[in-house]
C-alpha cells in the first residue's frame, strides 16, 4: 500500500512538475524529476512522518503535492511524534496552504478580498484539518488495541498461573489426603490388632490351664476385632461418600492452609476424644500391662482435631510399648494447662521378649505422631531415656 501510494503521489507531482517548469523557466525534465522526486518521498512517511510533512509544507509554493500533503499530516498525527511537535507541523501546513491559495485566487480572479481569503481559509482547513483529526483517531485508536492486547495477553498469562497453581494445590491437597488416611488408618489397626496379637498369645499359653481365663481373653479379642471392624466401616464410609459438587470442592481446595509440614485439609473427621483415653489405657491392662495414668489440671472441650490428635498420639505410643516393650511399666501423663495440653507416654526397660509376641513394625509409628502434631502447630519429641526405656513427648496448642 505505500509502494502504491507513493507511486500515485510521484505521477501526481511529475504531472503538476510540468507546470511548474514552465512558471519557474526551467527544463520541463527538471520539473518532472524534481515533482517524481518529491512525490516518492511518501514511501517514507511510516518511518519519517515529520519529514514527509516539511517536504509537502516546503513544495507548497510550487502548487504540487496535494497526496503528499494530505498522507503525509494523516501518517503524523497517527504516530507517536509527541502532540506539541504535530500541532506546530499542522498549523504550518495550514499557513502555507492558506497563503499560497490566497495569492493564486487573487491573482485568477477579481473578487471581494473578505470572499478570498474566507475561500483560502477553507481550503487550507479542508486540506489540514481532516487528515489530522483522522489520524489522531486512528492513532488512539490503535493504541488502545494494543494495550487491550497487552492486557489480555497479561490476563491470559496470569489465568495459565493460576490454573497451574490451582492444579499443584489440589495435587497437594490430595497427597495430603491420602496421607491423613494412611494414617488413621495405621493408627486404627496398628493398635487394635496388636492388642488381639497380645489377647491371643495369653489366650495359647492359658487354653489349657485356665479355661475361664482364656475365655476371658477370646471374649476381648472379638471386642477388639469388632471395635476395629468399627473404625474401619467409619473411615471406609467416609471414602465412599459421593463426590462434593464442583463448588464445595473448589471450596475444599481453597480451604487447605499449610501449617508446618503437614497441612489438614478441611475440618478432622469427627474420632475419638480425650474422654476414651481411660478407656484406652483400660484395654492395654487388660492385655496384661502395668499402665498407670496421671491427670493434671482440669480437663475442658477443645476442637475435635486437637482431643483426636492427643487421642491417637497416646494410642500409638502403648501400642509401640506392646511392640517393643512387652512387659516394661508405662506411665500415660496428661496435662491441661494455660492454652495447650500436653501428653506423655513413658515405659521403663523392657523385662519381656525384646520383640514382644512377634508384632510387626512398618516403622510409620513415630513419622505419623509427628505429623500429627506438627500439623496443629504442636512440639513431638520423643527418645529414649536414662533408664534404659523410652518416652513420647507432645505438646498441642488449644487456642
Amino acid at each position: 500500500m505505500d509502494l502504491a501510494l507513493a507511486a500515485v503521489s510521484a505521477a501526481e507531482c511529475a504531472w503538476e512538475g510540468i507546470r511548474f517548469a514552465h512558471e519557474a523557466g526551467i527544463p520541463v525534465t527538471a520539473g518532472v524529476l524534481f515533482g517524481a522526486v518529491v512525490g516518492a518521498t511518501l514511501v517514507l512517511r511510516r518511518r519519517w512522518p515529520i519529514a514527509v510533512v516539511l517536504v509537502g509544507i516546503a513544495v507548497a509554493p510550487a502548487e504540487m503535492g496535494f497526496l503528499l500533503s494530505v498522507a503525509g499530516m494523516y501518517s503524523l498525527a497517527s504516530s507517536e511524534v509527541p502532540r506539541r511537535i504535530i500541532a506546530a507541523l499542522a498549523s504550518m501546513s495550514l499557513v502555507a496552504t492558506f497563503v499560497v491559495m490566497y495569492l493564486k485566487t487573487r491573482g485568477d480572479v477579481e473578487a471581494d478580498p473578505a470572499l478570498v481569503v474566507a475561500l483560502s481559509g477553507f481550503v487550507a482547513v479542508a486540506l489540514t484539518v481532516p487528515p489530522m483529526l483522522l489520524g489522531l483517531y486512528i492513532g488512539a485508536r490503535r493504541r488502545l488495541m494494543e494495550s487491550l492486547q497487552e492486557r489480555a495477553d497479561s490476563l491470559e498469562r496470569e489465568l495459565s498461573l493460576l490454573a497451574d497453581r490451582a492444579e499443584e494445590r489440589a495435587e497437594w491437597a490430595r497427597t495430603e489426603e491420602r496421607t491423613r488416611i494412611a494414617r488413621e488408618m495405621h493408627d486404627v489397626v496398628a493398635h487394635r490388632v496388636s492388642l488381639m496379637v497380645v489377647h491371643a498369645a495369653a489366650l495359647e499359653a492359658v487354653v489349657t490351664k485356665d479355661p475361664a481365663r482364656a475365655a476371658k481373653n477370646a471374649a476381648l479379642v472379638g471386642d477388639m476385632g469388632r471395635q476395629a471392624l468399627t473404625e474401619l466401616r467409619e473411615m471406609l464410609g467416609v471414602l465412599r461418600a459421593a463426590p462434593p459438587k464442583p463448588a464445595a470442592a473448589a471450596a475444599a481446595v481453597a480451604a487447605v492452609v499449610p501449617v508446618g509440614p503437614v497441612a489438614l485439609v478441611g475440618g478432622a473427621d469427627e474420632g475419638p476424644s480425650l474422654e476414651e483415653l481411660e478407656a484406652l489405657v483400660g484395654q492395654s491392662r487388660a492385655a496384661g500391662m502395668a499402665v498407670e495414668m496421671v491427670v493434671q489440671g482440669e480437663g475442658a472441650a477443645y476442637a475435635a482435631e486437637v482431643e483426636q490428635t492427643a487421642y491417637r498420639v497416646v494410642q500409638e505410643a502403648l501400642t509401640n510399648c506392646h511392640k517393643h516393650a512387652p512387659g516394661a511399666r508405662v506411665v500415660v501423663r496428661l496435662a491441661h494447662r494455660e492454652g495447650e495440653v500436653a501428653m506423655q507416654v513413658e515405659n521403663g526397660p523392657c523385662e519381656g521378649q525384646a520383640d514382644g509376641v512377634g508384632l510387626p513394625s512398618g516403622g510409620n509409628g513415630l513419622v505419623g505422631m509427628r505429623e500429627r502434631v506438627l500439623g496443629l502447630g504442636g512440639v513431638f519429641v520423643s527418645g529414649p531415656t536414662d533408664a534404659g526405656g523410652f518416652r513420647v513427648s507432645a505438646v498441642l496448642p488449644v487456642t
